[in-house]
């Protein structure tokens, strides 16, 4: 997988434009679903990333791109989540969560949030 390049509002990927918040499981990429964790919004001023949805958990390391500013809340029950499943979970802004993916291997999956 190559990461091309990033800025607030978009990512670019294998030669793809994203313009939305991406899940990668096992090498595939698909757009995150986050309607589950709208919800708790009102609780953190955002939509924060939360046990409800669909996350790529056949990993052993989970790297969460937290935004251009590192905006995207992550609730603790995905923290204890990754625990019980003993994933490492990595929350990085997007930038940073980019240049830890490229060092990665299948092992490792990704959300990354494209905006804040």
């Amino acid at each position: 997988m190559r990461f091309e390049s990033f800025s607030f509002g978009s990512i670019r990927i294998d030669g793809v434009t994203y313009e939305h918040d991406l899940v990668i499981d096992r090498g595939e990429i698909r757009k995150r679903k986050k309607k589950a964790s709208k919800q708790f919004r009102d609780g953190y001023g955002h939509t924060p990333l939360s046990a409800k949805e669909d996350i790529p958990w056949r990993c052993r390391r989970l790297v969460v791109g937290t935004g251009a500013d590192g905006g995207l809340p992550v609730m603790d029950e995905v923290r204890k989540e990754a625990q019980v499943r003993k994933v490492e979970l990595v929350n990085l802004p997007t930038q940073d969560a980019i240049a830890v993916l490229k060092g990665s291997g299948k092992d490792t999956n990704a959300i990354l949030h494209v905006t804040c």
